[in-house]
């Protein structure tokens, strides 16, 4: 089983931390994939910047040529998922959605700690369009941003922990990290908090594996049917941007075809 990662900003150094949070959970026979698009912000935090970042991961997409048999969306609150599913045919997961699922299996309520305050509302209304806001407790930012997560890593824990304690004084009996560049902090925010932690990385890779080992993948019904044939003028943008050659159609739908990537420097 293949499992592509998909960091949704152009900071290699988070891809690195968050294919290493899923290459630790990820069960043996499961290979760990991941990339970052090729053009777009280093950092999301806010819409435009989400949107920006929600078109430069389905052209990234849309242009790979590696097979995966699952995709794991690591923006936590941030738009895209839903063309992903229109555009690929296998299962597609994001770690907000993941994040909160897993926790509403350990507990009552959960909270959510996340970067800037100005996330907070793109949060919820996630949650809102997926059903699972009726049972978060509060979403609460650390006043971090998403590049100063990795600058100062003790730091980073100490407001995390802080501001998840805020969390589960408003009524939240587990936590959620809020944002893919947290990956890999679980344990050492969970030792010192004393209530379940959840990683939306881990439980995306994990939620991957059952969907994939059950053997299904989005339904096409209606929501999520591929895309009607179409002329997008410049698209996809990263056909541009790298040596294009002929490729087979690989994972992804009939609108588009993918181009050999073999000149980038993506571990994929």
């Amino acid at each position: 089983m293949r499992i592509l990662v998909m960091n949704p900003n152009t900071t290699a150094s988070m891809t690195a931390s968050i294919r290493a949070t899923a290459t630790a959970v990820a069960a043996p026979g499961t290979e760990i994939l991941a990339t970052e698009p090729l053009w777009g912000p280093e950092s999301i935090e806010g819409h435009f910047e989400g949107y920006l970042s929600a078109a430069a991961v389905l052209d990234r997409l849309a242009t790979l040529d590696t097979p995966f048999d699952a995709l794991v969306m690591a923006g936590f609150g941030e738009p895209g998922r839903e063309g992903a599913q229109e555009l690929l045919d296998v299962p597609v997961l994001d770690i907000t959605e993941c994040a909160a699922q897993m926790a509403l299996m350990l507990g009552h309520a959960y909270g959510i700690v996340t970067t800037l305050d100005r996330a907070v509302p793109q949060i919820r209304d996630r949650l809102l369009t997926a059903g699972l806001l009726q049972r978060c407790a509060a979403v609460r930012g650390t006043g971090l941003g998403v590049l100063e997560l990795e600058e100062d890593p003790q730091r980073t824990v100490a407001m995390i922990i802080e501001t998840a304690r805020e969390a589960v004084r408003d009524g939240a009996e587990v936590i959620c990290l809020g944002c893919g560049g947290m990956a890999g902090l679980r344990e050492e925010v969970a030792a010192t908090l004393g209530v379940p932690v959840v990683d939306g990385v881990a439980a995306a890779v994990k939620f991957a594996e059952a969907v994939v080992g059950l053997g299904l993948t989005t339904s096409t019904r209606r929501s999520f049917a591929p895309p009607r044939p179409k002329v997008i003028g410049s698209w996809p943008v990263s056909r541009h941007l790298v040596r294009t050659a002929p490729a087979a159609p690989g994972r992804v739908r009939g609108a588009a075809r993918p181009v050999d990537l073999s000149g980038e420097t993506s571990d994929i």
